[in-house]
């Protein structure tokens, strides 16, 4: 018996999509992220800056992370909304909420 051949180009086109797919699904839950937390009543320009202080911070304190995860995992646990006190501790944070994206991000689509 002969072997089907493959069919590369629709395998790489069919990975591609899929890979635009998540890219467009993250950042959606980014944005989310952002409104959930009450980040986006902050200027672009301090939010941006915001998000750049905490990765420089996470870069020199790697511990940082670790609490901001637990801060970010009872924010979620509480319902992750606005008006609660783990939303205003972190708008009032600034960066602390937003120090582990991909993990609250993650987090958010649940």
């Amino acid at each position: 018996m002969a072997r089907k051949p493959r069919d590369y180009d629709a395998e790489l086109q069919t990975l591609m999509e899929r890979a635009k797919k998540v890219k467009t699904q993250k950042t959606t839950q980014l944005g989310e992220l952002v409104q959930v937390t009450g980040a986006d009543t902050l200027p672009f320009e301090a939010l941006a800056g915001a998000l750049l202080a905490a990765l420089e911070q996470s870069k020199k304190t790697p511990e940082a992370v670790a609490r901001w995860t637990e801060r970010g995992q009872t924010f979620f646990q509480q319902g992750g909304k606005r008006g609660t006190k783990a939303a205003a501790d972190n708008t009032a944070g600034g960066a602390a909420s937003n120090g582990s994206p991909a993990s609250t991000a993650d987090r958010a689509a649940e």
